[in-house]
């Protein structure tokens, strides 16, 4: 990106701001970032939007800048400072939208960046566990009166299980004799688990959970902390559409309780760490019980369980048909991404009864 062009798409932006230099961000997987220096020394997000994973990119961005209003409402208590660091801040463009549509047909919005910041690709500790669990609650709970059907569904079936169950039999239908045979272990344990994956999809779509705003990518590291290593606010929006607490909660225990990386081949470095999912429960439950239903507190574990499998399930999938979506760096790379995570819903299978029950006394201890 030559800088007179980021210049130019910074300048569309309704700011009285000199553009000076920028960098690019390598955080993110699919949208291309850029943290914008200006000449007052004031910092901003520049972000161009992947149209081709995000089919519907106003729609996406009408979703973010939302939220973002709606919780600055509910924080109004705080500082204007205080507020644009718990709380993203996009920025207009000159025409009043809240994105630039360039010449080449890229999508562009821009945000002030929250400075001082501290991110975390992987958990270490209780407290940051703890700390994460707090800020997700958080963010849940004050939306928990925003009403979700307004929200696009950017991502279509992202997290729905009937859905990703077929692309699965598809994909079983159609594969080489040789990836069946070297699959056959996870294929058994997606045909065992069947059952139990579907009860969270069934009490969705009868709607005896309630459907939400929800983030949608809640690994730690869309979690920023201040210097003290306190969560401060909670970014990158751009999944944020209608579903159930149950997705945001085990997307984060599954990329926080992992004492592996999602790819480690030696299955006996893989484990459920149970300390650490009581360290987020007890920060999630702290900021999210007063608009909670028992029903949904009862679920959490299996909705920890259920994201889980949507991975090892979407990796075995990509594996039976010849990696076509996830990069891989060797054949069998997805394949072990899989078994990754069927050992990680091993481990948790195992601790799944302390899990409910440490659920269920701690909100009594909140009574």
């Amino acid at each position: 990106m030559e800088a007179e062009h980021l210049k130019f798409i910074f300048d569309q932006f309704d700011h009285t701001e000199v553009f000076k230099n920028f960098e690019e961000l390598a955080s993110g997987h699919i949208n291309d970032t850029y943290l914008v220096t200006t000449d007052s020394r004031k910092q901003f997000i520049l972000q161009r939007i992947n149209d081709g994973v995000f089919k519907d990119v106003p729609g996406l961005i009408a979703n973010k800048v939302s939220v973002s209003k709606h919780l600055l409402k509910k924080l109004k208590h705080l500082s204007e400072n205080e507020l644009k660091r718990r709380v993203l801040t996009f920025i207009g463009t000159r025409k009043g939208v809240f994105y630039y549509h360039d010449a080449a047909g890229n999508f562009w919005n821009m945000m002030v960046y929250i400075e001082g910041s501290l991110t975390f690709e992987t958990v270490n500790n209780e407290e940051i566990a703890y700390e994460g669990g707090k800020l997700f609650g958080e963010f849940l709970n004050l939306t928990s009166d925003f009403d979700a059907r307004k929200l696009t569904e950017v991502i279509p079936n992202f997290h729905n299980m009937a859905f990703r169950y077929a692309q699965f039999d598809i994909a079983l239908k159609e594969a080489s004799v040789q990836r069946i045979e070297q699959a056959k272990t996870c294929i058994n344990l997606v045909h065992e688990l069947k059952e139990e994956m579907h009860v969270l999809q069934k009490l969705k779509d009868t709607e005896k959970i309630k459907l939400r705003v929800t983030h949608n990518d809640t690994k730690i590291s869309n979690a920023l902390f201040d210097a003290d290593k306190k969560g401060l606010c909670v970014i990158d929006t751009d999944t944020v559409m209608p579903g159930i607490i149950h997705y945001d909660f085990g997307d984060a225990i599954r990329t926080i309780c992992n004492t592996a990386a999602e790819d480690e081949k030696d299955l006996e470095r893989v484990n459920f760490n149970l300390q650490y999912y009581k360290a987020y429960v007890k920060g999630f439950l702290e900021k999210t019980n007063s608009s909670l239903s028992l029903l949904e507190i009862k679920y959490l574990p299996l909705g920890a369980k259920t994201m889980v499998f949507i991975m090892a399930l979407r990796f075995l999938t990509d594996f039976l048909n010849d990696d076509v979506y996830y990069k891989t760096e060797y054949p069998e790379h997805n394949l072990n991404r899989s078994k990754n995570q069927f050992k990680l819903i091993e481990s948790l299978s195992e601790q799944f009864k302390e899990m409910e029950d440490y659920n269920l006394n701690f909100i009594g201890s909140l009574k």
